[in-house]
């Protein structure tokens, strides 16, 4: 019993692993490969703040691996007040 549970911890572990050598991530894959919560993930969509895919065809948010790692290297400021700041500008700006 106990090396069955080794061996599906080690298969996750792998699998998890091969999640970040996509080159193409949806919000769940990049919430595991930054640590951003996937409520941030959202709020800089929302912003426009994070690159991401821009096919009109698909409602689903796409990012470029490649691309994330630039933008996160650029050192943005993702901290939750300034999102949150952001956000409620847009929000306002929005019902004018």
């Amino acid at each position: 019993m106990e090396n069955q549970q080794d061996v599906v911890t080690l298969l996750t572990e792998i699998k998890g692993l091969l999640a970040h050598n996509k080159k193409t991530l949806n919000v769940e894959d990049l919430a595991q490969y930054t640590g951003l919560s996937k409520s941030k993930i959202y709020k800089l969509t929302q912003q426009k703040l994070i690159p991401m895919g821009n096919n009109p065809n698909i409602r689903q948010k796409f990012f470029d691996k490649d691309t994330i790692d630039a933008w996160l290297l650029g050192e943005p400021d993702l901290s939750d007040e300034t999102l949150e700041h952001r956000f409620n500008e847009s929000l306002i700006k929005n019902r004018r």
